[in-house]
């Protein structure tokens, strides 16, 4: 009787501190995931006031350069240099987007939070097998 009461305590010790450390480790995760979200707003704020500022004076420029190319090549149709600019600008802005799809699909959010939270899994199956 002793013994079985014994092996009891002892399944009850593994077990309570099996849950100690899972929970630890749940609170550790909860805490990188918080800290992840947070900069990832940041970095999203920063990069969409920069964002803001280059379209907006890119724009300025764009303008002030498209004036200047008219106003230079006044001798030629104006219209016909208003459609060779718009062709050139369309170009760009088609490859810009290019570009920006494809940094969106190469973004990784939250990436050090997944990353450990697969190996605390790599763990756990090692430890219950």
């Amino acid at each position: 009787m002793g013994e079985s009461t014994a092996g009891f305590e002892r399944v009850s010790t593994a077990s309570r501190q099996f849950a100690r450390r899972l929970l630890t480790i749940g609170e550790n995760r909860l805490e990188l995931l918080t800290v992840e979200v947070q900069e990832e707003r940041e970095h999203l704020l920063h990069a969409l006031l920069l964002a803001l500022g280059v379209a907006a004076f890119g724009l300025l420029a764009g303008m002030t350069l498209t004036a200047a190319i008219v106003i230079w090549l006044w001798p030629y149709p104006p219209v016909a240099v208003l459609l060779l600019l718009a062709v050139l600008y369309g170009t760009a802005g088609v490859c810009l987007n290019r570009r920006l799809a494809r940094l969106l699909r190469d973004w990784q959010t939250l990436s050090a939070t997944l990353d450990q939270l697969r190996k605390d899994r790599a763990c756990l199956e090692k430890i219950l097998e």
